[in-house]
């Protein structure tokens, strides 16, 4: 509060002068007062010019003023003066700070009415509320448990004075150790265990990712970072090429202590019990920079800035990694070293890549000179502020189950961080986090991992379809090579789209087993039509389905209506394929390939007839042959059978032998699998969650009937897929359960194989699970389809997306639903699909009533 600290006239200019620097050093400073924005101004006199805001919040907070180098601009404001608007003022400030990334506790307030109000603000997410954590100064006597004393100008000149000389000493930042927003873990003893910590800390950009090794862990393989599309040979397998790691130091003390990943921010954490303290981040505003600061009271001794080292000097220091591909992976580092009181170190580090020519080293050191010249401080304010735009386009919130909220915002953080928004983005089942699968692309990235993005960063997802649209004539290539038409995607691909799937490769128990998804699993074809046209339903880009995406679908459709076989009485049928059931291979009518090659077939001939892009002989054929594919589904049941002859196998209830999820080739051998009913992942439940449409009406409840007692979720993919079936079927305390599996997969390295890498495609499973399964949102045209259904221990649950340019809020309770739009939205509410448009700022909308089952 101005009148808790105002100087006298004399010690103004001192006191301006504080205010200058502190707007240069970034610090953001918001003054309240009773009085008017013109009476402050007079008196303060200051015009900052820094990247630090000040804003004056006067006549009792019912106004809003910035003040910078141009003079004083009204940014906000009320007629009257409510009750309430010092709270409103307040509110204004927090969510300003918010949009910049800085947390409640990352703020200093100073005055009595302002620490009343963060103590008496509404529960819940409020900005108000939330200032509770900050740190509280008061004038004497103290009121405040968190701090106390006489507070006056020369009280706040000192705290801008410690602030700019932590930036000077260039002292490691503090993060707001927000429970709902950050991770921490202890740091483990074990080899193993510190294996998955740095799986699961690890920092990217979308176009590169630096595991969270810990700083003393020199070995250069594990703490490599990676650069997405770059792959060099490796025998006879096609690997993401390890670039030069830039986090190692020579030494660093204790090893006890913990970590702490702030998710809101995207910078990592660590304190030891000794004092080591370091932060670092892998900037998503200027991609390839990384940067870190360490301090501790011992010497630290932080070696080479680049592992290994390949020419440089005493500060500064180039490292590059070759690929037997032409291409490669450059770094330049710069670092500072101060012993004094306490030893510290601040290093930025600089990427360059490409795929098909070596990089300059050159091109690295401009990287670096760029990021120097920001600094440090502002390259963390520069993140700060990009992760909370992100996060306005992307946050789900969870209210009554703290532990979901954490696990979901890890999830997506992890999805956010994995794909670039420009270019093209290949997108390896472990995105940028570990060797796992040779960061090759799978089905993964078209279905599970681009959904999420086409609806929070559709930019993104637009850089994964470019992945495909330049590998097209590759795909192409290999229909023709089997004696088909149109294109054919790898199952695994690299770099050129040509197929890397190993032939075979030794499994879990050390038996090496044959790999035929390569050769058999062919669905992957509709899968990426699929993507295609949901990113365009989210985004209402159909300039991309006329242009570059056309191939996408309609070459596809070439090769399905070339790879179907006719029987004599007109039925068509594709044969000896593997389904998303990986535990059977080489069978008959997959009912999942045969219903998605059908679906893509309808869809390409209603795309290429409203284009005129196809001859119309050409999509007749299409529409016949999607008409004529068996599907497998019985009437009388509702069921379908997963592929002809499944029915004849020896029936068998996977929980009768194991708890899922459990790897069950490895269990009972892949024999026993491949003669019984024991499904890897979701199958014929998969065809109801991605294309509901297409299957039988009232036979998702069969299906999953029979299907959940037989599956082993031996894919990571599984359970969150189950997830979103089980809350379509109006079973969400069901789906809760299975959602949580697929929540602690890599956290609780469920599977054993987070050392490898984070299993990105569940991430993106988890968040189709909460849009697709638990709210039932869906785009259907120009409208979004909309039928919440909830866990009974939740009491609401908020997501945060983007539909066709705007941004949409949907907050779903057990009996209504809010949704809040930048622009006119319309929506077809619950099972019935009762239409309406909710204008800005948005609606409450109740719910219909509805049966705990639905077929």
């Amino acid at each position: 509060m101005w009148e808790d600290v105002a100087p006298a006239a004399e010690d103004r200019p001192v006191f301006r002068g504080h205010i200058h620097a502190a707007s240069r050093a970034g610090l953001h400073i918001g003054i309240f007062s009773e009085a008017s924005a013109r009476a402050v101004d007079r008196d303060l006199g200051a015009r900052p010019d820094g990247s630090g805001t000040l804003h004056l919040l006067t006549d009792g907070g019912v106004v809003v003023h910035s003040c910078g180098s141009d003079g004083l601009r009204r940014v906000s404001g009320v007629r009257g003066r409510p009750s309430g608007a010092m709270a409103g003022a307040a509110r204004w400030m927090a969510a300003m700070l918010t949009q910049r990334g800085i947390g409640a506790g990352l703020v200093v307030l100073v005055g009595v009415r302002l620490a009343a109000l963060a103590r008496s603000g509404p529960g819940g997410a409020d900005p108000v509320s939330e200032l509770a954590r900050a740190t509280v100064l008061v004038p004497a006597p103290a009121t405040s448990h968190q701090a106390g004393g006489s507070v006056g100008p020369a009280t706040l000149c000192d705290l801008i004075d410690q602030q700019l000389r932590r930036r000077s000493d260039r002292r490691v930042p503090d993060i707001d150790a927000d429970a709902a927003w950050t991770l921490e873990l202890e740091i483990p003893e074990h080899p193993a265990d510190a294996a998955v910590q740095a799986t699961l800390l690890t920092l990217a950009d979308g176009r590169y990712g630096s595991r969270g090794c810990l700083e003393e862990d020199t070995h250069a393989s594990s703490a490599a970072v990676v650069a997405a599309g770059v792959y060099t040979d490796n025998g006879d397998r096609r690997v993401l090429l390890a670039g030069p790691p830039w986090t190692a130091f020579d030494g660093v003390g204790d090893r006890a202590g913990r970590r702490v990943l702030d998710l809101r921010t995207g910078v990592l954490l660590r304190e030891s019990d000794d004092g080591f303290r370091s932060l670092r981040f892998a900037s998503c505003v200027r991609p390839g920079v990384m940067a870190l600061r360490a301090e501790a009271v011992a010497d630290l001794s932080p070696g080479d800035a680049l592992r290994p080292r390949d020419g440089g000097w005493a500060d500064d220091c180039t490292a590059r990694a070759r690929s037997t591909r032409g291409g490669g992976v450059v770094a330049a580092a710069r670092q500072t070293h101060a012993v004094g009181d306490e030893s510290r170190v601040e290093r930025l580090a600089g990427y360059v890549s490409d795929p098909v020519r070596a990089p300059r080293t050159a091109d690295a050191q401009e990287v670096l000179d760029t990021a120097t010249a920001v600094g440090f401080d502002a390259l963390l304010g520069e993140q700060r502020a990009a992760w909370a735009r992100r996060w306005s386009d992307a946050t789900i919130t969870i209210e009554g189950d703290s532990g979901a909220q954490l696990a979901v915002r890890f999830a997506l953080f992890h999805l956010l961080s994995a794909v670039a928004d420009t270019g093209e983005a290949a997108v390896g089942a472990r995105g940028l986090s570990g060797p796992a699968y040779d960061g090759h692309v799978f089905w993964d990235a078209d279905v599970f991992v681009l959904p999420a993005l086409a609806a929070t960063r559709p930019a993104a997802a637009r850089a994964m379809l470019r992945y495909r649209v330049a590998r097209l004539d590759a795909a192409r290539r290999r229909a023709a090579s089997l004696g088909s038409a149109g294109a054919l995607w790898p199952w695994e691909s690299a770099d050129d789209g040509a197929d890397v799937t190993p032939p075979a490769a030794f499994d879990r128990s050390g038996t090496l087993v044959p790999i035929r998804t390569g050769a058999a699993e062919q669905h992957i074809v509709a899968d990426v039509a699929w993507a295609a046209t949901h990113y365009a339903q989210w985004t209402g880009d159909h300039a991309f389905l006329r242009g570059p995406g056309m191939p996408l679908i309609t070459e596809g459709a070439r090769f399905w209506a070339s790879r179907v076989d006719r029987d004599d009485d007109g039925t068509a049928h594709i044969r000896s394929v593997i389904g998303p059931d990986e535990y059977h291979e080489l069978v008959d009518d997959n009912a999942f390939t045969n219903v998605m090659a059908r679906w893509h077939l309808r869809a390409a001939a209603a795309l290429a007839e409203r284009h005129d892009a196809v001859p119309a002989v050409e999509i007749r054929r299409w529409r016949e042959v999607a008409d004529a594919l068996v599907d497998n589904h019985d009437p009388r049941t509702g069921r379908y059978e997963q592929f002809a002859g499944f029915y004849d196998l020896t029936p068998l209830i996977i929980g009768d032998i194991a708890q899922p999820p459990v790897a069950a080739d490895l269990l009972l051998g892949r024999d026993v699998v491949h003669a019984s009913q024991v499904v890897k992942q979701a199958d014929v439940l998969m065809l109801h969650h991605l294309v509901p449409d297409e299957v039988a009406p009232a036979s998702l409840r069969p299906n999953l009937d029979f299907y959940t007692p037989r599956t082993a979720h031996g894919s990571s993919l599984s359970p969150a897929i189950h997830a979103s079936a089980w809350a379509r079927a109006g079973r969400p305390d069901r789906a809760l359960d299975l959602l949580r599996v697929a929540l602690r997969l890599d956290l609780d390295d469920v599977t054993g194989t987070t050392a490898g890498g984070l299993h990105v495609a569940t991430f993106g499973g988890v968040w189709q699970a909460l849009v697709f399964g638990f709210l039932g949102l869906r785009p259907a045209g120009a409208a979004l389809l909309l039928d919440p259904v909830l866990p009974a221990t939740w009491t609401s649950l908020e997501v945060m997306l983007r539909f066709r340019g705007g941004r949409v809020v949907v907050r779903a309770h057990h009996r209504h639903v809010h949704v809040a739009c930048e622009r006119p939205v319309a929506v077809r509410l619950g099972r019935d699909h009762h239409s309406v448009t909710v204008t800005p700022p948005g609606r409450d909308l109740p719910l219909p009533a509805r049966q705990e089952d639905v077929a």
